[in-house]
């Protein structure tokens, strides 16, 4: 659930002389910052604060001798703030290599290493912590994403994630929604067994729909008041898609429509 996941325009709507990842990122940095706050704002494209962040990197036991692999990692502001404040060593895996170029000249000198591919299948090799923030909904085929996910993991070795909690969407919801094809959802009852069959024990599960609600509400506020930057950089268009999604989200976290939570859990099978 990226903030950035606007469409590129078409046609010359916006004149672009470097990647559109990038100027996506530059487009919402102001706006970003007002909402989180210059200590919340880490480089995430979501609606996890810094804070949020590292308390469930602490609650899932990451240290200096955790070896994380974090897939969908985008830009990989989450994991480059864990990496920093555990001393971890880190695998960031996206599909775009825009995304994972930007991550790679933000690393500096942390132990993280960074890679361009699909999952699954996943890389190979064994990691102590799996993680999967904000985009769990992204993956229509949830059953073996958790099987590969713990193929990944030794026994005990914990996957951690956030989930987007719901009835699949509606045919009106899809299309109301932008790039709908991103939006997987799925029933708590229905992640429970999913987990299980995976071999995942759950160790935590909290509900955050509130809170993640409150950052939707001050992102959307703050996109509205930056709106001229960020058109002027981006097009109208990609910026009428982003206040879209964010609108449809704080209508479904704020209705019931959707819940989220955020997971620890281990590999007991």
């Amino acid at each position: 659930m990226t903030d950035t996941n606007v469409r590129r325009p078409r046609g010359g709507v916006v004149a672009i002389n470097h990647d559109w990842r990038a100027t996506v990122d530059e487009a919402l940095h102001t706006a970003r910052i007002a909402a989180y706050g210059p200590d919340e704002f880490v480089g995430q494209e979501s609606f996890m604060r810094a804070g949020d962040i590292v308390r469930l990197a602490e609650h899932a036991g990451i240290g200096p001798d955790t070896s994380v692999l974090d897939l969908c990692c985008g830009v990989a502001g989450p994991g480059l703030l864990i990496a920093r404040k555990s001393g971890c060593t880190y695998h960031g895996v996206d599909a775009s290599g825009s995304a994972v170029r930007i991550a790679r000249s933000r690393a500096g000198t942390l132990n993280c290493r960074f890679d361009v591919a699909r999952v699954p299948p996943l890389p190979s090799g064994r990691y102590d912590v799996v993680l999967l923030l904000e985009t769990l909904l992204a993956f229509p085929d949830k059953p073996t994403l958790l099987r590969h996910v713990a193929d990944a993991l030794p026994m005990g070795g914990r996957f951690v994630f956030t989930l987007e909690e719901g009835e699949p969407l509606t045919p009106a919801e899809r299309t109301a929604m932008p790039d709908a094809d991103t939006v997987w959802l799925i029933p708590l009852s229905a992640m429970l067994s999913e987990l299980e069959e995976a071999g995942l024990r759950v160790i935590t599960r909290a509900d955050c729909t509130r809170s993640h609600r409150a950052v939707a509400e001050r992102l959307h506020a703050e996109f509205v008041a930056d709106a001229k930057n960020i058109s002027d950089r981006i097009g109208s268009d990609a910026l009428e898609s982003l206040l879209t999604a964010h609108r449809r989200w704080i209508d479904w976290l704020g209705g019931g429509r959707v819940r989220k939570f955020v997971f620890i859990t281990e590999r007991t099978a």
